[in-house]
């Protein structure tokens, strides 16, 4: 009998929480909402890039941009770079078609989350908006056991499973780049995190909204310069990655069913379409509409992975930079991975940054390995700092009758712990304690928002209507017999 350990153990867990069962229910889920928006994530392309840009901030919220700007930073992060070549080491290149599908699809999804904790949103203590699942599952599903369950598990998944891939990535990255020691790295991130955390959520939306959108377009563009000098390889990747999502490239016959079960894992780690991460940022907006930051969300789905990881998938693909484990070889029990490979053209390479930072330095000697590991700490350093603010979201959700300000200080050490933990620990044992973050809180969300979709359903009509109106979009629940909205009801 194979002797239990802790990383077998967590291995386990990884393997039930994501069986057949959740990839189903992320697709159907997110092919159900397409249905029922009537593909608003197509129809309102035009709408969505006007929306980023307009709104105020205000003394207790921010702006539509800012919202968008704390969603991506908690979306955009080490799944977009070691993500994406994990999918690729596990599932072949097949699995970016599926982290495609996984977007297309999810961007519904992620419009009726968003739009949910925009119709349930309160003001915290301090008079800032707080929403998200816990919200909405009280006060529109009526059951306060399912909404605690969450908060509860959002807080253990984003305050000490989540973090530590981020951390581990960006430790592993320097170390490729520079040589810098897993520990400092870890000494490094804690205390500029420390900072940031206990300047509070302003703090945070000021700093995701600077950051953000300098890293990824700097990232894209170097990515479109790999591709420009690789450019009669794209068509031919692009065939690729079509043909073997379904088994038609000979070689990758093996891991169908893996590029489907990694491509939409990975997929839905990297932008977090229906895991109920990004609605606590959408909550906090200032708007006039719920449907707004709907919109809004819905587009940071696409600029995750239709173009972040895309650029990843390109960059590793183009230049040949990956290897794709055989499911059939055995098992290296000091490692956990496989033994043997369908493909591999890179020796001593583990899956993750390093893939990237290969692909890089073999087009751009000297530049790829140092870029892809600042790449890879901005987009992994800002996704902490806004899994902190959704763990102290439902924190704040769990202290509303009783107030225990106890909590957000043992978050607050606790997530520099498993920062630190993880900086200098197991690559494998990190992911597997992401993803049964990930798992746990997917599986919970989803179902609660398939049961209460229909504000948001109406909501979405409501706003077509006055835009077809002429009007710009005021949103009345009475009107619309939505009940316990209560800051909406109230609203001057």
């Amino acid at each position: 009998m194979e002797k239990l350990t802790f990383e077998s153990i967590i291995g386990l867990l990884d393997s039930i929480i994501w069986s057949t069962p959740l990839i189903v229910l992320c697709l159907g889920a997110g092919l159900y909402f397409s249905l029922r928006t009537r593909f608003m994530q197509v129809r309102g392309v035009k709408e969505m890039i006007r929306l980023m840009f307009t709104g105020q901030s205000s003394a207790a919220g921010v702006s539509s941009f800012q919202a968008l700007a704390m969603s991506l930073s908690g979306r955009v992060g080490t799944g977009n770079i070691a993500g994406v070549a994990t999918a690729i080491a596990f599932g072949g290149p097949g699995a970016v078609f599926w982290m495609w599908m996984v977007a297309f699809l999810g961007a519904s999804t992620a419009y009726v989350e968003s739009t949910l904790a925009q119709i349930y949103k309160e003001k915290d203590d301090k008079g800032l908006y707080r929403g998200g699942p816990a919200y909405y599952i009280e006060k529109a599903m009526g059951l306060k056991w399912y909404a605690w369950l969450f908060a509860v598990v959002t807080v253990i998944a984003t305050g000490f499973l989540l973090p530590g891939v981020q951390a581990n990535s960006i430790a592993s990255g320097l170390n490729n780049a520079f040589g810098i020691a897993p520990a400092v790295t870890a000494a490094g991130v804690v205390i500029v995190l420390g900072f940031i955390i206990f300047g509070g959520v302003k703090r945070i939306a000021r700093f995701a909204e600077i950051v953000v959108p300098f890293m990824a377009l700097a990232y894209i563009l170097v990515a479109l310069v790999v591709m420009f000098i690789n450019i009669q390889q794209v068509p031919e990747i692009f065939m690729l990655i079509i043909k073997s999502a379904f088994g038609m490239e000979a070689g990758f016959g093996a891991v169908l069913g893996l590029a489907v079960q990694w491509g939409v894992k990975r997929g839905v780690y990297s932008n977090e379409a229906g895991q109920g991460t990004g609605p606590h940022a959408a909550a906090a907006a200032e708007v006039s509409h719920p449907a707004k930051q709907g919109y809004v969300q819905a587009f940071s789905i696409y600029v995750d992975t239709l173009l972040v990881c895309s650029a990843t998938a390109f960059l590793i693909l183009s230049t040949g930079m990956y290897n794709v484990y055989d499911p059939a070889s055995p098992i290296d029990p000091a490692t956990g991975l496989h033994t043997g490979y369908l493909v591999q053209q890179l020796q001593g390479v583990v899956h993750g940054p390093g893939f990237a930072q290969s692909a890089v330095e073999s087009v751009l000697p000297g530049f790829g390995q140092i870029f892809v590991a600042l790449a890879l700490l901005f987009f992994a350093f800002t996704t902490i700092v806004a899994y902190y603010y959704m763990a102290e979201t439902n924190i704040t959700y769990i202290n509303r009758k009783v107030h225990r300000p106890w909590l957000v200080f043992l978050l607050r050490i606790g997530i520099m712990a498993a920062v630190t933990y993880a900086a200098i620990g197991s690559v494998g044992t990190a992911w597997s304690l992401g993803d049964i973050g990930v798992g746990m809180m997917a599986w919970l969300n989803i179902i609660a928002i398939l049961i209460l979709q229909r504000p948001a359903l109406k909501a979405l009509k409501d706003y077509e209507s006055q835009k077809k109106a002429g009007k710009e979009p005021e949103f009345d629940p009475q009107a619309l017999g939505i009940r316990n909205a209560k800051f909406w009801e109230k609203r001057d």
